[in-house]
């Protein structure tokens, strides 16, 4: 107990040492790389040959809208065209001093590139414009530090921040001493670099700590909801598709989040609901995905990961009205092929809903013909939910057959689970126990036989 109690002391002491008056470089570092709404940026996007055409139209418009969810506004966006990146400033060193001149003409606070950017590049571009330089990974890590609310996703958020920026710890160059007390512009010098990287070190260390506990007591609500035998159907997607809306249409609950932004929702929400034919079911809402999602990141979504591989069901929604439909189709399917499941993992059956076709111009065909055991729908306006609702019904019933059960009395609990689930179509009782007619899927049946139910025919 004392050794616990030494330990936890210790812990508390770094941690007061990290938000005292000791300020650490990565506290300087992570105003310099976070943006705030006071801040105004310019936004640049590099396009190399393999860029399509809609690439190059529709890339600045995501990243202008990555930025208005940090609550940065725009003031111009500067693209190229380049053969290959340059190695030192990743843009050619013609359109960094184009960039210079519009900083200084519209007064901006910081440049937002559409790309990670390497430690130098980055370095060489503060040095060179003189304002403080974001990179795409940084952005995304940044909204999801504005938004994360449990004490999981707030932990995985800091340790993805403080691993991407430990490999960018350096002095302040002389260029940016200029700016004063300008946010994130200050900082330690060389000599104290090492003392704090250690400091970094042991923040990051008690922070993997924390995370063992968080994930323990995860793992244990997760067993609990499996436990529950409801059906469990998981909502993923492309963020701002109209999933947190879509679940409050199928729950007919109002108190899930929606805003018409990127990462609207960072946490895995489940509800409560019955589907037509009066089954209860549970609907998981989840974190929606984006291209080039920082892999430093994906642990952030260890709720959503999950979710969806205890799924009984997915339901991958699209925004049908985007004109990147099929482009953030892939993406999502990339996600859940490289990050979620093996190629021998068995999945579970997914229905792919085109939402928002309320938005699409007159005469015009939603993209559900690209996808197979596909439908239209749109949750705002409450249109084709029966549609949905029907293949639900029908995929989650596939493979199940009605039949005769005996439930002795020492399985009474076990009957109790499966009316919990809505899978008792009636009962009457017996010498011996409880005779019900069920509705079960012949992968369970082994499962009841060996709880002690006896099987009595079909």
């Amino acid at each position: 107990m004392k050794e616990e109690k030494k330990f936890a002391d210790k812990d508390e002491e770094l941690v007061d040492q990290l938000s005292g008056e000791h300020r650490l470089v990565e506290d300087y570092l992570g105003e310099r790389a976070r943006v705030y709404g006071i801040e105004r940026a310019i936004l640049v996007d590099l396009y190399t040959s393999h860029y399509s055409e809609r690439d190059r139209r529709e890339r600045p418009t995501e990243l202008e809208a990555l930025a208005e969810t940090a609550g940065i506004p725009t003031l111009a966006v500067i693209t190229q065209q380049r053969d290959r990146i340059d190695p030192a400033f990743f843009i050619g060193r013609g359109k960094v001093e184009e960039i210079k001149a519009a900083a200084v003409t519209l007064n901006a606070d910081v440049i937002i590139f559409n790309d990670p950017l390497s430690p130098a590049q980055a370095r060489n571009l503060e040095e060179k414009i003189g304002l403080k330089i974001i990179d795409r990974p940084q952005l995304i890590m940044d909204i999801f530090a504005q938004r994360a609310t449990t004490k999981e996703a707030q932990l995985q958020v800091e340790l993805a921040q403080l691993e991407y920026l430990h490999t960018r710890l350096r002095g302040w160059g002389k260029a940016l001493t200029r700016l004063g007390g300008g946010i994130g512009t200050r900082g330690p010098g060389e000599t104290k670099l090492e003392t704090d990287r250690q400091k970094i070190a042991d923040r990051l260390h008690l922070i993997k700590q924390k995370l063992l506990k968080v994930k323990r007591e995860r793992e244990l609500r997760g067993k609990l909801r499996r436990s529950s035998t409801l059906p469990q159907i998981t909502l993923v997607g492309y963020t701002n598709s109209g999933k947190s809306t879509l679940l409050n249409v199928l729950c007919g609950d109002e108190h899930s989040f929606v805003e018409d932004k990127l990462f609207a929702t960072l946490e895995t929400m489940v509800r409560r609901a019955a589907l037509a034919d009066g089954r209860p079911v549970l609907f998981i809402d989840t974190v929606g995905f984006i291209r080039d999602l920082p892999p430093s990141l994906i642990p952030a979504f260890a709720a959503t990961l999950e979710a969806v591989r205890n799924a009984d069901l997915l339901l991958h929604i699209l925004d049908g009205a985007n004109p990147s439909c099929s482009d953030q189709h892939a993406a999502v399917m990339k996600i859940l092929d490289e990050e979620i499941f093996t190629d021998e993992e068995q999945r579970p059956p997914m229905i792919t809903v085109i939402n928002k076709i309320d938005l699409l111009p007159v005469n015009s065909l939603p993209c559900s013909s690209l996808f197979a055991n596909s439908v239209s729908i749109s949750a705002a306006q409450k249109i084709n939910l029966e549609s949905l609702h029907n293949k639900i019904a029908l995929l989650l019933t596939q493979g199940e057959s009605e039949m005769n059960l005996l439930f002795p009395f020492r399985c009474l609990g076990v009957l109790e689970q499966m009316h919990r689930a809505g899978r008792v179509l009636n009962q009457h009782y017996e010498q011996e126990g409880v005779k019900a007619r069920v509705r079960v899927k012949d992968s369970t049946l082994a499962s009841l036989r060996s709880a002690g139910v006896i099987l009595l025919g079909i």
